[in-house]
């Protein structure tokens, strides 16, 4: 290799040949765009020293708190930190909650430094609490360093970032959980048939996707994981999303009609991810990751926000063990007159993570209450979200999950409105299952993110397309809220409606549902919200109409 400097922590003979310095030396480019299209490209992916260059340079420009450790302060105190301990021997810090140090082909050398520097860092950082990916990173960036002490001034500035809109890396149990539950609502929408497989494979699905940082900063090989940080320190966190789900994607192609054991899919994940070479190239899975027409980067950091608020209402800010999700709908005391427990439990994979723990609550029934859309709504009112399950005289079955509480139809004075959020969906169940979601997830081509106002723009760094206002946690801005979005109509965004003598799902062109005052008679058609097709007989009769609320479990 051309520069012996960057590689003194590294086992030489152990180096794949994809990290070469094969490649071009310099780097000339300054405008975002270019650079971004650079890092995804590979560009300096087959050059150990131009890495190297464009690590420093990148990593230099991240804003960082005021006061920000640096290499000498490692000098100052690593040999305080370190003692004489054994640098092989060397505890790691809580915070990495276990993880191993991946070797990345590090020599001995290099994996006592990465020991070194990580307590170093919890010296200096005593407000982490929780960051497994962090050796990943360590390992990593120990290849493009001079000394441990550049190793640690690097890292330093990623964990310092003081930029709000600009996520790095997961510093606390909080935004770790969050996260995983934010990438389980990814795969919810952008993978289906491979969280089916999930669903329908493991006892809990979200202990499955809680590996998903695991995946990326620790099982992927050197040369993927390398590729994959070279975008992720342009383009930031979403990144880390994008390749998660294509991992996902790709395990699904291979396994699909493979038996799996629901003991084991978490292992098998794993073992596909490390083992991935055999299945698909660094470029490839970049490609597969960018040509997923994924959510702006505000709309997933209002869902992260959400998801942070729900799991600080239910108390859980530091690691603790999970309830099994996939067992919130219990056999033992559901009772539907429309669905079973198994149809109940397929719906529940569908919600919203953040309502995942919850257990369902029956809020009204036509059977129970009466066949009164006056009752239905005197019910269900103070409950947010809802899910609206909806029987016919022939059998078939189909219903709704609704965002938002039904007393918003009072904001319009009488007159029937629209409300709601794009988290909406509609479903049938018999005679077969399918689940129609906004429109717009399926086809952003429809709409693009509002652009951010001339001040907030100016204060935005440059690499930003969005930043979320900093609103109290009280009047957080809903997560696909469609004014959101610049879209060409309002049937894109006609999620639900109530008043006195119907109620309406979806609109635009038809209605996915709409049903009479007397909960007798509906109809349903296509419908421009959703693009979905009829979800039973356009004309019918109604047998049963029920609708269900999410409990916490603490509070039953």
């Amino acid at each position: 290799m051309d520069s012996p400097g960057y590689n003194c922590f590294v086992d030489r003979d152990k180096m794949d040949a994809s990290i070469q310095d094969l490649g071009p030396k310099e780097l000339n480019c300054t405008e975002l765009q270019e650079l971004k299209q650079l890092a995804r490209q590979g560009y300096w992916a087959q050059s150990h020293a131009l890495r190297g260059k464009v690590y420093q340079r990148l990593i230099r420009d991240i804003p960082c708190r005021t006061v920000t450790p640096d290499a000498s302060v490692y000098s100052d105190i690593v040999g305080k930190i370190v003692g004489k301990h054994s640098s092989s021997s060397l505890p790691l810090p809580e915070f990495v909650d276990n993880t191993q140090v991946p070797t990345y082909c590090l020599n001995t050398r290099g994996e006592g430094a990465v020991r070194k520097i990580l307590l170093c860092i919890a010296n200096q950082f005593p407000d982490i609490s929780f960051c497994p990916a962090l050796p990943a990173v360590v390992a990593l960036l120990l290849h493009y360093s001079i000394d441990e002490a550049e190793c640690f001034e690097k890292t330093c500035r990623i964990l310092a970032c003081n930029d709000p809109s600009k996520k790095l890396i997961d510093q606390s149990f909080l935004a770790f959980e969050s996260s995983c539950m934010t990438f389980g609502d990814l795969v919810n929408k952008y993978c289906q048939a491979a969280h089916k497989l999930m669903v329908a494979v493991s006892e809990d699905v979200l202990q499955v996707y809680s590996d998903w940082q695991r995946w990326l900063f620790g099982e992927l090989p050197l040369n993927y994981f390398a590729r994959v940080f070279d975008v992720f320190l342009v383009e930031g966190y979403k990144v880390l999303y994008r390749v998660a789900l294509a991992i996902l994607k790709f395990f699904h192609k291979v396994r699909a009609g493979q038996p799996l054991e629901s003991d084991n899919v978490k292992q098998d994940i794993r073992i596909f991810v490390k083992d991935i070479a055999k299945t698909v190239s660094p470029e490839k899975l970049l490609e597969k990751a960018f040509a997923i027409r994924l959510f702006s980067r505000k709309e997933i950091q209002l869902l992260q926000m959400a998801n942070e608020k729900a799991l600080k209402q239910k108390g859980i800010t530091v690691k603790q063990k999970r309830q099994f999700v996939h067992l919130a709908v219990h056999a033992e005391n559901f009772r539907s007159e429309i669905v079973s427990v198994k149809e109940m439990r397929d719906i529940w994979s569908w919600i919203p993570e953040r309502f995942a723990l919850c257990q369902p609550l029956l809020l009204f029934s036509s059977l129970q209450h009466g066949y009164s859309l006056t009752r239905f709504y005197f019910q269900c009112e103070g409950h947010e979200p809802t899910l609206l399950l909806i029987k016919t005289t022939q059998k078939e079955v189909c219903g709704a999950y609704l965002s938002t509480d039904w007393s918003e139809r009072n904001k319009f004075g009488g007159k029937l409105g629209f409300f709601g959020t794009g988290e909406c969906f509609v479903f049938r169940l018999q005679p077969e299952v399918q689940r129609y979601e906004w429109v717009v997830i399926k086809h952003p081509e429809l709409t693009r993110p509002t652009s951010l106002k001339s001040s907030e723009a100016a204060a935005a760094p440059s690499f930003l397309s969005h930043s979320v206002s900093s609103e109290p946690a009280d009047r957080l801005s809903p997560f696909l809220a469609a004014r959101h979005f610049n879209l060409p109509s309002k049937t894109e965004s006609m999620f639900m409606a109530g008043g006195n003598d119907c109620l309406i799902i979806g609109g635009g062109g038809g209605q996915a549902l709409y049903i009479d005052g007397d909960l007798n008679r509906g109809r349903t058609g296509h419908c421009d919200t959703f693009n979905n097709q009829p979800l039973c007989s356009e004309n019918f009769l109604i047998s049963a109409v029920e609708a269900w609320g999410f409990q916490d479990p603490d509070t039953q």
